[in-house]
């Protein structure tokens, strides 16, 4: 709203400072520094809402130390992240960008899904919350959404550089680089020279015109990518600040990349896909950022309070989403790191299980608990250190994440 506000009275007034607005980076510093106060300022109050409501959380006794004292601390808490994005989203970011839409649409689609769950296992006393097919179901569903938008949508383009023959220097003295924008379902492969992959060739089988049903392979990944990385930032739930603190981490790189991606200067130079429009993401994305750490202040140990499949679901969505539309989801193995390898330690642990009853009688483990973080709490690592030494590991993979912009 801020920024139409600021653009009329530059554009009709020559308002003093207002061309400011015109610049995403002061946006994207704005929205961020906006967010971090309304979730560290107004999240008590939220939280003092949420404990008035009784709102606790119904614990399941795993036999995790410390794990009774946290009976009762309020959940939900992903209602704070959402809100103190979207209040600055819907302040300064251009409201016509079908790549801010797309956020906003997969916000409330994964909050709306969280909050079900949230709500049927705290008024309901179900402490199995929402069905697993209906979670999966939504999750499918805002693939598909998500997958048509950035697959049908015009607005959504890239421009490819042009070979060096065919660069040239136009009338004002500016060389072209790019070609022009046409749509693509080709995506960015991490460390190789000639890093990019067509989705729609893996239906070249078809033959001649196979291009135009690239929207299903396309739809699919998708659809693969938010289910699996939403579920993945669910199960790294488990203790305090750990699924706030990793998620910043990838949230302020995939800052980078969509910045990156929609500048045609530094996508030129780092020769890296130019996508239009993209650039307006980072207001969004340092929002969400923001929203994360402002959080974080009520959810470090000992947690005040619990972001709940509210916050859990919808985090794990965005992030997806945002790979996506920057043509980077196949980076997420890296810089998602902890949510594939939580991911990973529970399909590891329930199949080793199963064999082996099958082949023993018995099942065996892997690990002494899943999610990986509750087999370091069995060997009784306190959980501060846990998450701090995440953290850490999720730093390590975020700047492995953006040396991947040279290193290929």
């Amino acid at each position: 709203m801020l920024y139409y506000l600021f653009d009329y009275l530059e554009s009709q007034f020559h308002f003093p400072g207002a061309s400011v607005f015109q610049f995403i980076t002061f946006r994207a510093a704005a929205a961020f520094i906006i967010s971090l106060l309304v979730s560290a300022i107004y999240g008590k109050k939220i939280i003092f809402f949420l404990q008035k409501l009784q709102v606790g959380e119904p614990i399941r006794d795993l036999g995790l130390e410390g794990q009774v004292q946290k009976t009762g601390t309020p959940t939900m808490g992903g209602i704070i992240i959402i809100l103190a994005t979207l209040i600055p989203v819907f302040l300064l970011a251009k409201l016509n960008n079908i790549y801010i839409v797309i956020l906003i649409i997969t916000t409330l689609w994964m909050g709306l899904i969280g909050f079900l769950d949230d709500y049927i296992k705290v008024f309901k006393k179900d402490k199995g919350g929402l069905k697993g097919k209906f979670k999966v179901l939504g999750q499918v569903g805002l693939g598909i959404i998500v997958g048509s938008m950035l697959y049908f949508n015009e607005g959504v383009t890239i421009k490819e550089q042009l070979p060096i023959a065919e660069q040239v220097v136009n009338e004002s003295g500016r060389k072209i680089v790019f070609g022009a924008a046409h749509k693509s379902t080709k995506t960015t492969v991490p460390f190789l020279k000639d890093n990019e992959l067509d989705y729609s060739k893996a239906l070249s089988f078809l033959g001649d015109g196979y291009e135009k049903y690239g929207w299903i392979v396309f739809i699919f990944i998708t659809v693969f990518i938010v289910t699996g990385i939403s579920n993945g930032a669910n199960l790294t739930d488990g203790i305090d600040g750990l699924a706030a603190g990793t998620s910043a981490i990838m949230v302020l790189t995939l800052a980078v990349f969509a910045w990156v991606s929609g500048n045609i200067i530094f996508a030129d130079y780092l020769d890296v896909m130019y996508i239009p429009n993209s650039g307006e993401m980072t207001v969004f994305i340092l929002a969400f950022a923001g929203a994360l750490i402002g959080f974080l202040w009520y959810n470090t140990f000992p947690a005040q309070v619990f972001m709940g499949d509210t916050g859990s679901l919808t985090i794990g969505g965005i992030i997806a989403v945002i790979a996506i539309s920057i043509r980077k989801e196949l980076l997420l193995p890296i810089l998602a790191g902890i949510f594939v390898i939580e991911n990973l330690s529970v399909i590891i642990q329930v199949s080793w299980f199963k064999i082996t009853k099958k082949k023993y009688g018995v099942g065996r483990r892997v690990f002494k608990m899943a999610p990986l973080h509750h087999h370091y709490q069995k060997s009784k690592y306190h959980e501060s250190k846990i998450v701090v030494r995440f953290w850490i590991v999720g730093i390590l993979l975020a700047v492995l994440a953006i040396v991947t912009l040279k290193l290929r």
